[in-house]
């Protein structure tokens, strides 16, 4: 194995000393190539070392500005610092380097939605399932994402397939819910909720909004 390989190994183990020093030899051995800097910057990273992250991140986008994995990891880290636009900045100049895989999609997706565009996010979100069936999560956001630009019939599809896939995602049992509930199907509705609530007994929201349409009965 090269230093890199020794050094990811290292690190999905646990060992972040084995892991920095067989970076650091990567990167003394090849110090033009971005990959051990984009590993080392991925280290710091994982131990909330976000300044040092950003500056191994930074030097291998200055090596290859076509680097996709430096660009995607910068901006997981300025996700972590709660910097969006920053996130969102580098997400997209990952995707231009060519990246194409749910997690970029997703995280694009996510950083939108804490910028307040959810209509932006949708595409991304979609693309993330699209890319992986398995992403419930990327679903049930962009589930969200429908229901609040009033898409109701959609969002009803989507979380319907979010609780198929996941019978124990109490949130998505509450959307649904609530979608049936703006849809004027007040038995979905209630059905739905005390689905939620049975999932997750304490599901404040839930209880609140089964409350309202028994009352308004």
């Amino acid at each position: 194995m090269n230093h890199n390989e020794i050094g990811i190994e290292a690190l999905n183990q646990g060992n972040i000393e084995k892991a920095a020093e067989a970076f650091t030899k990567a990167i003394e051995k090849s110090p033009k190539d971005p990959v051990p800097y984009i590993n080392f910057a991925n280290l710091l990273s994982s131990i909330n070392e976000f300044e040092r992250a950003l500056n191994f991140f930074q030097k291998a986008i200055e090596l290859d500005h076509t680097a996709a994995a430096a660009y995607y990891g910068a901006g997981n880290v300025y996700t972590l610092k709660e910097d969006f636009m920053k996130a969102k900045d580098y997400f997209e100049q990952a995707l231009k380097a060519g990246m194409e895989n749910s997690d970029l999609f997703y995280m694009l997706g996510q950083t939108l939605i804490k910028l307040e565009q959810p209509k932006l996010a949708m595409p991304y979100l979609q693309r993330a399932v699209e890319l992986n069936e398995e992403d419930n999560e990327a679903r049930f956001q962009f589930g969200m994402c429908l229901a609040n630009e009033h898409m109701l019939e959609e969002a009803v599809t989507t979380f319907t397939e979010v609780i198929t896939r996941d019978p124990q995602h109490a949130d998505a049992f509450y959307n649904l819910g609530v979608a049936y509930a703006y849809l004027e199907k007040k038995d979905e509705a209630l059905e739905m909720l005390g689905k939620a609530i049975d999932v997750q007994p304490d599901h404040m929201l839930a209880l609140h909004a089964q409350k309202l349409i028994q009352e308004a009965e």
